[in-house]
């Protein structure tokens, strides 16, 4: 099953998470399908690629409960 999930980066004290397609049972930070955008919670940036993220959507990827509370604060949830 594919998920839309974060992938931690950034530095020790300094996280910022890429919003990836990953198969749900891969590690957090396990190999991922595709970048689609990435989050950076200090600075409250929060950018996606919505054509991409709408296409992966419709394909049967399913948002993690944090990608998905990120999508509804930022008003971009897609119900296919």
């Amino acid at each position: 099953m594919l998920k839309l999930r974060l992938k931690r980066i950034g530095k020790k004290m300094q996280p910022i998470y890429r919003i990836v397609i990953a198969n749900s049972k891969t590690k957090r930070n396990g190999k991922d399908i595709e970048k689609i955008g990435y989050y950076n919670p200090i600075k409250k940036i929060f950018k996606i690629n919505e054509i991409l993220m709408k296409q992966w959507l419709l394909k049967g990827a399913k948002p993690t409960k944090t990608v998905n509370n990120l999508l509804k604060k930022n008003k971009l949830f897609f119900n296919p």
